[in-house]
């Protein structure tokens, strides 16, 4: 990724998490967070992952009402960037945070499970 295309997906990551804060109702979406923005080489498209704390239920319930909402986020995101186009935005749900935490919950388990080694 060119420095131009890390600098416009780090505002648009900004402009986003701002408006996620400002604009939606963590009782109606639950708690998202923007965790990363990849934007393509000519800038008219932005992948933007997001973090929602909640069930699996929860989550696509949210991903489908940011899907609705697309529109306004993106009309927003070009009020705030200046720039000639607005990228279009496609959401994804990033479930790294929950792969983590799996891992981390099967190392403690395994760890809680290991007889202790004398030496």
């Amino acid at each position: 990724m060119s420095v131009r295309t890390e600098k416009v997906a780090s505002l648009v990551k900004e402009v986003i998490s701002e408006s996620f804060q400002h604009h939606f109702s963590m009782e109606r979406y639950g708690l998202m967070t923007v965790t990363e923005v990849r934007m393509s080489p000519d800038l008219k498209n932005a992948k933007i992952f997001v973090s929602i704390f909640g069930d699996a239920e929860k989550k696509k319930k949210t991903l489908a009402l940011l899907e609705v909402e697309k529109g306004t986020i993106r009309s927003e995101l070009g009020r705030n960037l200046r720039m000639k186009f607005t990228p279009a935005l496609m959401f994804f749900l990033d479930e790294s945070l929950d792969y983590a935490m799996r891992i981390e919950d099967l190392l403690n388990q395994i760890h809680k499970e290991s007889p202790p080694r004398e030496d």
